[in-house]
């Protein structure tokens, strides 16, 4: 089964090596939590075959400054890696992310993608929590196709729009508005942000319910463009 993982903020610039920390931070955090998703990393680049990679501070240091380099434009869209990582047999990882930059109305996001056979406990609420410490995003989910699919179909979701799944994230100023009776466990994080629990696998109908109440009482609001600030 693919689980996605994701969280999304707006501008905060950031340097190569703060950005790093955040990489390694997330990196020891999965390898924790999700152990048999990867033994092995390679780093997939926009041209060329993917290249052996191994996540330790200089070698992701590295990988951000070159990055960088090969984008003039990194200070303003935010600086892209994209680390893919195969283990046990039916596992594998990707992390991909686009963060540091101030860009006016590109979301900057961080994705780790799960594949796991069907039987597999993940430990998913987990992963997302991790994502909300190390990257303190705006808002963020854990989904999966046929979430999406339901949200797209019949709540009129489109990519780049806050969103939760089965289980979503909301900073701070987003979670004061979760209205009162949502179906959701709601846990708050270090940082004042918010996990909620809101269904189980396979329950699109409840992630659209809890959606839509969510849009309604304003805790799923789009950062305003262009955005001058991460969080709402």
């Amino acid at each position: 089964m693919r689980r996605v993982v994701r969280g999304f903020w707006g501008p905060r610039p950031e340097s190569a090596e703060a950005l790093a920390d955040r990489w390694q931070r997330t990196l020891d955090g999965l390898a924790e939590l999700v152990p048999q998703a990867a033994d092995a990393w390679s780093q997939v680049h926009g041209n060329g075959p993917a290249a052996a990679f191994t996540p330790e501070g200089k070698a992701l240091l590295d990988a951000l400054r070159a990055a960088q380099s090969a984008a003039d434009w990194s200070d303003l869209t935010g600086t892209g890696l994209r680390l893919v990582g195969t283990g046990m047999p039916g596992w594998e990882a990707e992390v991909s992310g686009l963060a540091g930059g101030a860009p006016e109305f590109l979301l900057q996001s961080l994705a780790i993608v799960l594949h796991a056979p069907d039987a597999a406990v993940v430990p998913e609420e987990d992963v997302l929590a991790l994502l909300a410490r190390v990257w303190e995003p705006d808002f963020g989910d854990v989904s999966d196709d046929d979430v999406l699919d339901a949200l797209e179909d019949e709540a009129g979701y489109a990519v780049g729009d806050p969103v939760v799944g089965r289980t979503g994230y909301l900073s701070p100023a987003r979670a004061a508005l979760v209205p009162d009776g949502l179906e959701a466990v709601r846990q708050e994080l270090p940082g004042g942000g918010e996990l909620l629990s809101i269904a189980a696998p396979g329950d699109s109908a409840a992630v659209v319910r809890a959606y839509e109440r969510l849009r309604e009482s304003g805790a799923l609001a789009p950062l305003p463009r262009p955005m001058d600030r991460p969080v709402l």
